[in-house]
């Protein structure tokens, strides 16, 4: 199996952020079959989760960096995914998240992966500024994103996703 290289490996206290594998899938696509994933534009049949998942590995060929795959330390069990994100069709450069794992939700995990993937992008990517786009509806996001001291900012409508809300984070200076 051919696998990609040069992804960065970032520890936290409990979780791995590191590359997409393979075996990373059918978590993947079981959370986009599922209604938990209705803010990230599913629920999804497994044929689409697998072009999900081809872009969100793709990103890291084609811009350089992708969200992570966060993993348990421990096991290597892939709960979702976290880090800078830009998509064709956004309006900037993103810090996005999501956990796949229903058991890994409400646990703290996607503020520590999106914690340590907004420091990656600002400090290894140099980014000065970055947002989230959060679908309109997604509280637990909202709450995050507030969580880590962004702001509403205004509203941006995708094609695909809707009406979302831009939450502007911190710079870079404002985390020292």
């Amino acid at each position: 199996m051919i696998a990609l290289t040069g992804i960065p490996v970032i520890d936290t206290p409990r979780l791995r952020l590191r590359g997409p594998r393979v075996e990373d899938f059918e978590v993947f696509a079981g959370f986009l079959a599922s209604p938990r994933s209705a803010h990230v534009g599913g629920p999804v049949p497994r044929v689409q989760a697998w072009r999900s998942f081809g872009h969100l590995t793709g990103h890291w060929v084609l811009r350089g960096y992708s969200m992570f795959i966060l993993a348990d330390r421990d096991t290597d069990r892939a709960l979702g995914m976290a880090g800078p994100w830009f998509p064709e069709g956004w309006p900037e450069r993103e810090i996005g998240w999501s956990i796949w794992d229903e058991g890994a939700e409400g646990k703290g995990l996607a503020h520590e992966a999106a914690t340590a993937a907004r420091l990656f992008a600002y400090e290894t990517l140099g980014w000065p500024t970055a947002i989230s786009l959060i679908v309109q509806g997604n509280a637990r996001s909202e709450a995050l994103a507030r969580r880590m001291g962004c702001m509403p900012e205004g509203d941006f409508v995708h094609e695909t996703f809707g009406k979302s809300r831009i939450f502007r984070h911190p710079g870079p200076e404002a985390l020292q």
